[in-house]
């Protein structure tokens, strides 16, 4: 784990190739970018991977964040003004996602969203939760996650590994940033005037069965405010759907068209 006064910062997933397009992971309410592990194997027969990893005691609101992937992004690719870059964003990431391809459109060729909190307005008992979580103990707080585990993954369509990450995830967030990270999807305040200036291709990744977010929903209207954006569901699916041992997302993107040319 990152250390407490870590700032955040991009792992490498796989093997460095500066030949390949870079293809950056912006990860859910975790933080920790280690999530997309499962997927990095096929993903780096095609692109370059780096994973944005946010420390835990980390406070920094949608604007800081976005510049940091901004110039993190800018430091890789220093002296390949052609290189491709890929930005995929899960749940929380999704809006950063967002955030970042409005901020600076000029570095972002290709966006894929992964169920991304952007309808988190529509779950407010979500934030109530939050809000909660900050009186609990410690010892119960770190348990609810196992009641939480559900409603954010399909449990029957994940390994025991996956699961016993996305707890060990889940844990690793105190009670005080998790209020904080869900207070900044409440308050995402990208409108749909906004969207429209998402030029860039976008695929929205949707799982039907995901009981934490009205995902399908939301992948609907994204669609239609964005004006180069499809969508692809996932009908078995729940919200945490990258850590499912039959979704890859390397074939998804190859079925989709959506791979570098």
């Amino acid at each position: 784990m990152l250390g407490a006064k870590s700032r955040p910062c991009f792992l490498t997933l796989g093997e460095v190739n500066q030949n390949l397009p870079l293809l950056v992971y912006l990860p859910g309410m975790d933080g920790t970018g280690q999530l997309l592990r499962s997927q990095a194997k096929d993903l780096g027969t095609a692109f370059d991977i780096r994973a944005f990893a946010i420390p835990p005691d980390d406070s920094s609101n949608w604007e800081e964040l976005s510049m940091v992937v901004i110039h993190l992004i800018e430091g890789i690719i220093k002296g390949q003004p052609s290189r491709l870059v890929y930005l995929c964003g899960e749940s929380f990431g999704g809006c950063l996602a967002v955030k970042v391809a409005l901020r600076a459109p000029h570095l972002i060729d290709r966006v894929i969203l992964s169920n991304p909190a952007t309808s988190f307005k529509q779950r407010p008992w979500l934030q109530w939760g939050g809000q909660l979580s900050c009186w609990l103990p410690e010892s119960i707080y770190e348990a609810s996650a196992l009641v939480l585990l559900p409603f954010l993954s399909a449990l029957g369509r994940m390994t025991h590994r996956e699961r016993f990450e996305l707890l060990e995830a889940m844990r690793s967030i105190p009670a005080t940033t998790t209020n904080w990270r869900l207070s900044l999807v409440s308050n995402f305040d990208v409108d749909e005037t906004q969207l429209a200036r998402l030029t860039q291709p976008v695929l929205i990744i949707a799982s039907g069965a995901d009981q934490l977010l009205p995902s399908v929903r939301e992948a609907k209207r994204l669609v239609n405010c964005i004006p180069n954006a499809k969508m692809l569901v996932l009908p078995q699916s729940g919200h945490a759907c990258l850590l499912e041992k039959d979704v890859n997302l390397f074939g998804l993107i190859e079925e989709q068209n959506f791979l570098p040319s």
